[in-house]
């Protein structure tokens, strides 16, 4: 009996397994898209672009209004109540798209490459991948598109200067449109994100993308006009131009309004995008 206790006894102990030395958190989701965001060339390059289109065209619109001005020229309709705030924000319809596809990009170049598979292998979880992309891209969005606006706006206020349309950062409501006007475009990026992620493509994130954006706006014109009030300004693109307005009147959304229906469209394409993200296989 003593034997068999002594050799009972002297039986190995079972091996425990190792655990591993990292744990997926959020903060480290983060800092992975993040990497991968700025490992791309194509963010550079669109970015770039981004930032030249908010200015350049905001600088060229001012010296096309001064211009008309100093040649004696009758202004052109769209450029009779023009200020330098609409003037510089001129370029937002052009960066909208850089930004937008960019976003796109982000997430459907994954799929394209087959590199979402590594992603959500890391990734279990899926969602906080989604929420990852479109929170570093809003952020670095927001940040180019802020700091192109107000770039713009003094330089076309200079080019302005002694006429009309002449504003400054003091003036009543000029600093909260070019901080909307920030956030819109961010926004943008985000919803092209949320693009990407729900169609998987490319192709058809920036077709949908460019349709929503451009597209619709001139095909409501073709309704009714009873119809067109009650329709226009809910549309993605009125509502982030309300964003950014200096003044509304009846037909459009106050700017407060206008961030909430652009946040709800914001909120749909990031609910598809998590819903398929969850439902699907990559």
């Amino acid at each position: 009996m003593s034997t068999l206790t002594a050799t009972h006894s002297s039986a190995p102990a079972p091996v425990q397994k190792a655990r591993p030395p990292y744990k997926v958190t959020g903060r480290r989701v983060l800092r992975s898209e993040w990497a991968k965001v700025w490992s791309l060339r194509s963010t550079w390059i669109t970015l770039g672009l981004g930032l030249v289109f908010l200015i350049a065209f905001g600088v060229i619109s001012a010296a096309h209004y001064k211009s008309q001005l100093n040649s004696g020229q009758p202004l052109r309709p769209d450029d009779a109540g023009a200020t330098a705030l609409s003037l510089s924000l001129f370029g937002t319809n052009f960066a909208q798209l850089a930004l937008g596809v960019l976003g796109v990009l982000v997430t459907a170049g994954e799929y394209s490459t087959g590199m979402i598979r590594s992603t959500l292998a890391a990734v279990p979880r899926r969602l906080p991948v989604l929420w990852s992309k479109a929170a570093v891209f809003g952020l670095v969005a927001l940040a180019v598109a802020t700091l192109g606006v107000f770039v713009a706006f003094p330089i076309a206020g200079g080019i302005v200067s002694g006429t009309r349309a002449a504003l400054s950062l003091s003036d009543s409501g000029v600093v909260r449109s070019l901080l909307g006007a920030g956030l819109y475009l961010g926004l943008v990026g985000v919803i092209g994100t949320a693009l990407g992620a729900l169609l998987r493509s490319v192709a058809g994130g920036i077709a949908v993308l460019v349709g929503a954006l451009m597209l619709v706006p001139g095909l409501i014109s073709l309704l009714p006009t009873s119809w067109q009030g009650n329709i226009s300004p809910y549309l993605p693109s009125n509502a982030g131009e309300s964003m950014f307005a200096l003044h509304h009147d009846a037909t459009t959304l106050s700017p407060t309004a206008g961030l909430l229906v652009f946040l709800c469209w914001t909120a749909l394409a990031l609910a598809g995008a998590a819903y398929r993200l969850v439902r699907s296989d990559a």
